[in-house]
């Protein structure tokens, strides 16, 4: 499968949220710095999740994101439709292939619909606790 650019940092975007203390706002720039995010891309690709609901801003000196739900309310499918659109990933062809391309894309849509940001972190989490930096020489 292959996203936009603008998904793919919509994705990290949302996820850097997850990783932080709920109800803390995060300023653009740390989420920038964190995810190698252009700012102004970043600036624009946050105006459009808070549209879709995924994101609120708070305003002042301690303002920032914040998610809009908590992360096990927001599946990773959702904000991939949203940013993406609802788009055909085949053409509408009959071919000996069709019936496998059609299970193949409905246990994708399965996976995504289904993984929410909640679970994405914890599997981070338990990623990153696996990792033990050698220090040998």
């Amino acid at each position: 499968m292959n996203f936009s650019v603008k998904t793919e940092y919509a994705m990290q975007a949302v996820l850097d949220l997850a990783l932080q203390p709920p109800d803390e706002p995060v300023k653009i720039a740390d989420i920038a710095s964190r995810q190698k995010i252009p700012r102004k891309f970043l600036e624009l690709i946050l105006a459009s999740l808070k549209q879709g609901g995924f994101v609120e801003s708070r305003r002042g000196a301690e303002g920032g994101y914040i998610l809009a739900r908590p992360p096990g309310e927001i599946t990773v499918g959702a904000v991939l439709h949203f940013v993406e659109g609802n788009k055909k990933t085949r053409k509408e062809v009959t071919t000996p292939f069709s019936n496998l391309w059609r299970q193949v894309d409905d246990a994708v849509e399965e996976i995504l619909e289904h993984t929410t940001f909640a679970d994405m972190v914890r599997e981070w989490k338990a990623a990153q606790a696996d990792y033990i930096a050698s220090w040998e020489i």
